[in-house]
């Protein structure tokens, strides 16, 4: 069988952006007044640098965040491109799936739907004019490992080249900033993830984040939605309003992070960081940097604007 046609249920995420057609939702006073803190100047210079590099990097690839972790970017670029010709080309994968050692045949199918919803289908990957790409924070790799091995299982079990499905599959992985040397340990170095190996080179990329920056996204900052891992696959209440104690604060900071990607000098500056990437000459990186150039002025946007001089003095450290 070529497809897998159920459409799973995913937690329930409210729209902040027209981005993709969707018609944002009218958030009223939910969302509380985002708390401004002294590393914000760094938390946003930080995510607009390493947004710049990962949609340089991309190969002009459809975009899927996996996890919660890079929720803000995800955010962030709904803004930068709404009603841009990228719409429909940022996609989510909410899933929780850095352990699979107590899976049931149950949850191996449900994985395959999940995969199968945002485009990760064998059939549908072999097929595909552009590349796909994963985008996650990373530690270890563990969640990339177990996503790519049932994946490659899944391509085997169902006879599509491999030859042509690994010239379409990118992994980015946003990890945090490090001396660089011979001596420094690099996750893909662990035997774990030899799978690595088996697509071409350059197909699997890190961008650093200031390790402060790294741990704010990956295990404290509010998240607009808890966390999903397999053992919450077929529960009703996560398809529901999230209703937990932070999720007024998420909301808060999902709203400004899309509204700080409508501003014209944050897409004026994505553009002049990603001409500092050495690919930056190619076709596809430049098409990302007229869709962001020409985005249409957008008047559905909620919210309060980004305070004033958030764009000034980017410190966007070392690559």
């Amino acid at each position: 069988m070529n497809s897998v046609a159920v459409s799973p249920s995913r937690p329930y995420r409210w729209s902040l952006s027209a981005f993709g057609g969707a018609r944002p939702d009218r958030l009223g006073a939910f969302a509380a007044p985002r708390q401004q803190g002294p590393a914000e100047e760094l938390v946003v210079s930080e995510l607009i640098g390493a947004t710049a590099r990962v949609l340089a990097r991309s190969d002009g690839a459809d975009l899927c965040f996996l996890g919660r972790s890079l929720d803000s970017m995800y955010d962030l670029l709904s803004g930068a491109l709404e009603h841009s010709p990228w719409d429909g080309r940022l996609l989510r994968l909410p899933l929780s799936c850095a352990d699979d050692t107590d899976w049931g045949p149950a949850h191996a199918r449900r994985f395959r739907e999940h995969l199968a919803s945002v485009g990760l289908e064998p059939y549908a990957l072999a097929r595909r004019s552009r590349p796909f790409a994963l985008v996650d924070v990373v530690s270890e790799g563990r969640s990339y490992g177990i996503l790519h091995r049932r994946l490659a299982d899944w391509i085997e079990e169902s006879r599509e080249p491999w030859s042509v499905i690994r010239r379409k599959l990118r992994y980015t992985a946003l990890t945090w900033r490090c001396a660089s040397g011979p001596n420094t340990w690099r996750w893909q170095q662990d035997p774990d993830n030899a799978w690595v190996r088996t697509l071409p080179a350059g197909q699997v990329t890190d961008v650093s984040l200031d390790s402060r920056v790294w741990r704010y996204l990956a295990d404290q900052q509010p998240k607009v939605n808890t966390s999903f891992p397999h053992g919450n696959w077929f529960d009703e209440p996560t398809t529901l309003v999230p209703r937990h104690s932070r999720v007024a604060r998420a909301l808060a900071e999902a709203r400004y992070f899309t509204d700080l990607g409508r501003r014209t000098d944050v897409r004026e500056e994505l553009i002049r960081l990603m001409a500092h990437e050495p690919g930056f000459a190619g076709r596809e990186p430049r098409r990302i940097a007229r869709a962001l150039r020409t985005r249409a002025t957008s008047r559905t946007g909620s919210g309060a604007r980004p305070r004033a001089g958030t764009r000034a003095r980017y410190r966007t450290g070392n690559r």
